[in-house]
């Protein structure tokens, strides 16, 4: 049995924790709210943040950062990307730094434009040897309710990859992995952001044929940012990018298209944010993305439309309109 923290009780963190409890492991898992944690220790239940889903017995929670820092040598990282940098910060003094660490954040940090495993670098100064990821189409409540899935365990080593695939693995969770940790975390990140532009479409009462254009358009854009920055081309057709982007703008779930549904019901980021309360990474990932791209000479219309629409420079119908305007070319994702 390996001991193992986690680190952050929202939705994710939670059933995270619940996959690890499930695969065998000894689970701590770190919350700020008293409540909450005592809520899983009690009654094995989060109902704040997942409903009418009950905890495995094991599951132990806590509320003592330190505790939770003390049970292991292996963190997983739960905690919203523009929040981490403040939370490593914080516990960097009490945090084991030849820990094992494990980021399970999507998300380009704002101030930096540093992907979610250059930041944890960049605070604990930590090598790279030690960093890992897990993503894929997770979503989840229906993760939480043991539904078949799947993710992708990426470290920079084979070995430190399979390590976090075996510490994952259940019965409803299956694991792959890979050695390409750009191409799996960009993919993460960017596909918030698509997620907002089919949402924005669904809130228009656009159909399938607009959501369509926007996923594979979304993903072509995906696949040239991630290929000028080094990364793999199978990690944007797999269960990172391609897998990933699916599920979050396929799904009402998915907090990302929810959210831009309100915004193009609404028609304003004042009428999302007063309808949609939820942590939504697109939003502020979507400016420092293009900014990424723009480093590089890549063009991402579809990024950059939703980029200008969360700042309020144009409306959702403007941001179509553009869209439809831009001139067509090779289809080529490689360009």
């Amino acid at each position: 049995m390996t001991a193992v923290t986690v680190l952050g009780a929202g939705a994710w963190g939670t059933t995270l924790a619940q996959v690890l409890s499930d695969a065998g492991n000894e689970v701590l898992l770190w919350g700020r709210n008293q409540d909450v944690v005592a809520e899983i220790n009690s009654t094995h239940t989060n109902r704040t943040y997942l409903p009418h889903i009950t905890l495995p017995a094991q599951l132990k929670a806590t509320a003592d950062i330190s505790a939770a820092l003390n049970h292991s040598d292996i963190y997983v990282l739960a905690i919203p990307a523009q929040h981490l940098r403040g939370k490593l910060s914080e516990w960097k003094p009490s945090m084991n730094l030849d820990a094992t660490l494990i980021s399970t954040v999507k998300g380009i940090e704002v101030s930096t434009l540093f992907r979610m495993s250059e930041l944890v670098i960049d605070v604990l100064g930590v090598p790279a040897s030690k960093i890992a990821i897990i993503t894929g189409p997770n979503l989840a409540h229906e993760l939480a309710l043991r539904q078949p899935g799947a993710a992708v365990a990426a470290a920079t080593s084979q070995a430190l990859a399979e390590k976090i695939q075996e510490l994952f693995s259940t019965t409803y969770y299956r694991v792959y992995t890979s050695t390409d940790i750009l191409g799996c975390e960009m993919a993460g990140a960017v596909k918030s952001v698509i997620a907002l532009a089919v949402g924005i479409a669904v809130g228009m009462d656009l159909g399938e044929n607009t959501q369509a254009m926007l996923i594979t358009r979304g993903l072509n854009e995906v696949a040239r940012l991630a290929a000028a920055h080094g990364a793999q081309p199978l990690s944007i057709a797999g269960l990172a990018g391609m897998g990933d982007l699916v599920a979050s703008c396929s799904s009402p779930l998915s907090r990302n298209r929810t959210f831009g549904e309100a915004l193009g019901r609404g028609g304003s980021m004042q009428y999302a944010r007063a309808n949609v309360s939820s942590t939504v990474e697109g939003v502020a990932s979507a400016g420092a993305v293009v900014e990424l791209a723009h480093r590089v000479g890549v063009e991402v219309p579809v990024i950059e439309a939703v980029a200008d629409v969360v700042t309020g420079t144009i409306t959702p119908i403007q941001a179509l309109n553009r869209l439809m305007e831009i001139s067509t070319r090779s289809e080529d994702f490689i360009k």
